[in-house]
């Protein structure tokens, strides 16, 4: 207000005294548009901030008086340091008795892209001589189970152990959280860097699915997967997932392939077509009656991608014998057997 105003005051009331001027009248122009600006940015700070403050203090939902907690990240690896093998590649796999091949070997039967071998009793001089055949190599150990005549077997604990595998005398389901077992699986993975393998087929990661003795939960072997990719992952190092289907959901992104048995036999394929969708393969074992002889019908019932095969398009079928020997027939009708050490 001008110093040269007679009256100071303002007046209460909204008119104004017979007389006066009111102080809005004397202000010029330039001066009206700016305290105009002015009043908006104001307002529209205060609604600004009075919003964020319900929304931070509210969670968007006035009913709430605390925020809620925000949904974790999905859990991944980065797998371009990893090979990543090919949907519908050709393999073979022995897990009954080493390999037989000569240092100096210029072939192996099958003539396939990979092979998934026992890591215990097949040493580095095969591995060698696979990759000297342009093979890819898959070492094989079980993760979740005790095995009585394994080099370490001495290393578990009784505490360790829960009840015995069906049908495995001898095999007892392990304690997927106990720091001794992970330990254990940490010098089996330095084992199979020593020995050159490509990745890793840890088998009985199941254990939920089974009596064993331990209150094993799917949890846990989401856990136990997430444990053993990111040991795998720093090795260099690929990794499956053996069967467990019901995890696959949650550790998909964390794996770069799948090995299935009996898929068809018990209608279960399309649970593992995720993969198939992701680019990684499914390794698919059936073990069909008869084998090693087969008739027509029996291969088409086991390689079809219909009725009881729904979602097998592109698995990377063989037909073997349980007792997985050197012995392999395709769903071309085209059989092998490779060569083993028996001695």
């Amino acid at each position: 207000m001008s110093s040269s105003a007679p009256d100071a005051e303002v007046p209460h009331s909204k008119s104004q005294l017979p007389g006066k001027t009111s102080w809005w009248s004397r202000q010029s122009l330039w001066k009206k548009i700016l305290l105009v600006l002015i009043s908006l940015l104001v307002i529209i700070g205060l609604a600004v901030g009075l919003g964020v403050g319900l929304t931070v203090g509210n969670n968007g939902d006035s009913s709430s008086s605390s925020p809620s907690p925000s949904p974790l990240p999905p859990y991944r690896l980065p797998n371009g340091t990893v090979w990543q093998p090919s949907v519908n590649s050709s393999w073979q796999i022995i897990l009954q008795n080493p390999l037989e091949l000569s240092a100096d070997a210029i072939s192996i039967s099958p003539n396939v892209s990979i092979f998934d071998i026992d890591m215990f009793t097949n040493n580095k001089t095969v591995v060698d001589g696979l990759h000297r055949l342009g093979k890819k190599v898959i070492c094989y150990f079980s993760a979740g189970s005790y095995e009585p005549d394994r080099p370490d077997s001495s290393d578990f604990h009784s505490s360790d152990k829960g009840k015995e595998l069906d049908g495995w005398p001898g095999e007892y389901w392990l304690n997927l959280s106990s720091s001794n077992v992970r330990d254990i699986m940490k010098k089996r993975m330095d084992v199979a860097v020593q020995k050159g393998c490509d990745a890793i087929d840890p088998d009985n990661v199941d254990g939920y699915d089974n009596d064993n003795g331990l209150g094993l939960t799917q949890d846990d072997s989401v856990e136990y997967m997430r444990f053993l990719a990111t040991e795998a992952q720093s090795r260099n190092l690929t990794i499956g997932l053996k069967n467990a289907d019901a995890i696959i959901p949650k550790v998909l992104s964390i794996v770069q392939f799948s090995v299935n048995e009996q898929c068809v036999e018990y209608s279960e394929c399309m649970t593992y077509a995720p993969f198939i969708d992701a680019g990684k393969p499914v390794f698919h074992i059936e073990y069909p009656d008869g084998a090693p002889k087969l008739s027509a019908s029996t291969v088409t019932k086991y390689c079809s991608d219909t009725g009881d095969g729904d979602g097998a398009k592109l698995f990377s079928t063989v037909l073997k014998t349980m007792d997985l020997d050197g012995w392999v027939e395709y769903c071309n009708r085209a059989m092998a057997t490779t060569s083993l050490d028996t001695t």
